[in-house]
């Protein structure tokens, strides 16, 4: 009798704390408020560097972003991917960084200025141009062997190291004392807008940003290379919410479409 009494108090308390646990677990939905459901909203300001090539979409971007994101600011810095890097490393202030190709990316995680994955977001490819009406008559990417004086970015820039890549595939040779170099992608294309060089081997999207200042000569996809365009947000960020909240405006399809329109690329799909 006595071990019968025993069990039964130890079923009710059993009970009662299977009882007390299924309240506990019933208040927790409870105190998951709306307030604390929703992210935080983007405010204040940020910088983005960013590569050259990103100046005219970047701008566009980074208008239609503040528009839907009222009382926050993106103040944009653009120069050669390689000279990001380096800014980055020395201290300058910058909330995000978009470079033209994942190198130089690597270079700011590396010395831990970045420590979120990187993220590509789009791609670009290379093409020709020359001064309007091609009074030159290049045809082919072979053609820049002999026409002249030929713009080219500096070997640490992404566009350089892209098209070194391409003529050395392709096997092509350019005389060393032909080639004018740019500290950019738009140095380099502006050195044929004022004259300085007869070609230039820059990004599509900026022969399209260029109109009719220059005439475009389109390079064979199969001579080609690709550049893909990585973004990540800085370490040091004062405001990693709205830099968070613009890289994911970049991804967005909305972000996508206006990439589009300007002449970049979608990342290809991984292998």
């Amino acid at each position: 009798m006595q071990f019968r009494v025993v069990g039964a108090i130890a079923v009710v308390t059993a009970m009662l704390g299977f009882a007390a646990a299924g309240s506990a677990v019933a208040a927790v939905p409870a105190a998951n408020t709306k307030a604390n459901t929703q992210k935080a909203k983007p405010t204040g300001s940020i910088t983005v560097s960013a590569a050259a090539s990103l100046t005219e979409v970047f701008t566009k971007m980074g208008a239609d972003f503040q528009k839907r994101h009222k009382g926050t600011t993106i103040t944009f810095n653009y120069a050669a991917s390689s000279a990001l890097a380096a800014q980055i490393q020395g201290g300058a202030p910058a909330d995000v960084f978009a470079s033209a190709d994942g190198a130089n990316l690597q270079k700011v995680v590396t010395t831990g200025q970045v420590t979120a994955d990187p993220v590509d977001f789009t791609a670009n490819q290379l093409t020709i141009v020359v001064k309007p009406g091609n009074p030159k008559g290049v045809k082919k990417l072979a053609d820049l062997s002999g026409v002249g004086i030929v713009s080219m970015c500096a070997a640490a820039v992404p566009c350089g190291r892209y098209a070194t890549q391409m003529l050395t595939q392709d096997g092509i040779t350019i005389p060393q004392d032909k080639v004018t170099l740019g500290q950019d992608v738009k140095a380099t294309l502006a050195a044929v807008q004022t004259g300085d060089a007869d070609a230039a081997i820059v990004y599509r999207t900026d022969a399209q940003a260029a109109g009719t200042t220059v005439t475009e000569i389109p390079i064979a996809a199969s001579l080609n290379v690709l550049a893909v365009y990585p973004i990540a947000v800085v370490a040091a960020s004062q405001n990693a919410t709205l830099a968070d909240a613009w890289i994911q405006y970049v991804l967005s399809p909305a972000g996508q479409k206006t990439l589009a329109k300007f002449g970049f690329l979608p990342v290809p799909p991984q292998e």
